[in-house]
């Protein structure tokens, strides 16, 4: 460890975090709370999407929950609740940069603060209400996690594979369960959303060029 560093648990050891207070709950104790707001709030848009007038299908009603759990996340991280902010701790463990003010991070994370959490919100509403604009957005911000999934894992492999510096703990729990078993529904229902935007994008604009193609036969 550097001289003058704080003794702290996270990776790597020579890692500067001023003003670390460790954990006093255990993570245990701490998700409970913060798990039953998350699933409030999912189970709550979910039963919007059931009760929307738009002919909702299962994927739609998928990525209304999708997209309002994402939004609450980033609500609970703006607002810095503190239990929010406790686990956040925990999850460190896997990536130090969360609490090192890495550059690359801080400006990801205001980014998804500012811009990606309320175009969530937005696109729950447009999930709901069958609006138009509801695939727009969806491609949207479904690229954005990608790129942004894209960029948290290449940062991290980079710096470690040049310069030796790791963030993440070696231990099983912290680099696969956290790091990468957290980390890759961000991939993967991102994907599969925009799979079906572009699926449903393309048939709306098929459906109108048949349409145009009649009317100009008529």
């Amino acid at each position: 460890m550097a001289a003058g560093a704080e003794p702290h648990p996270y990776f790597p050891p020579t890692a500067r975090i001023p003003g670390f207070v460790p954990n006093q709950s255990p993570a245990t104790r701490l998700l409970p709370l913060f798990g039953g707001t998350l699933a409030a709030v999912v189970a709550a848009a979910y039963c919007l999407a059931l009760r929307s007038r738009s002919r909702l299908r299962p994927i739609d009603r998928f990525a209304a929950a999708w997209f309002a759990l994402w939004s609450c996340r980033v609500c609970c991280q703006a607002a810095s609740c503190t239990s929010p902010l406790k686990l956040w701790k925990e999850y460190a463990l896997s990536d130090s940069r969360y609490l090192t003010s890495d550059v690359f991070t801080v400006c990801v994370e205001a980014l998804t603060v500012f811009v990606w959490g309320p175009l969530c919100a937005l696109t729950v509403l447009a999930i709901v209400r069958g609006s138009p604009t509801r695939h727009v957005n969806q491609v949207v911000v479904c690229t954005a996690h990608l790129y942004g999934v894209a960029l948290y894992y290449a940062t991290n492999w980079a710096e470690h594979r040049f310069t030796g510096v790791a963030h993440s703990r070696p231990e099983f729990l912290y680099f696969w369960v956290y790091y990468v078993g957290f980390n890759l529904p961000w991939a993967v229902v991102p994907l599969l959303l925009l799979y079906d935007s572009f699926a449903e994008i393309g048939m709306a604009f098929g459906a109108l060029q048949e349409k145009q193609a009649r009317l100009k036969k008529s």
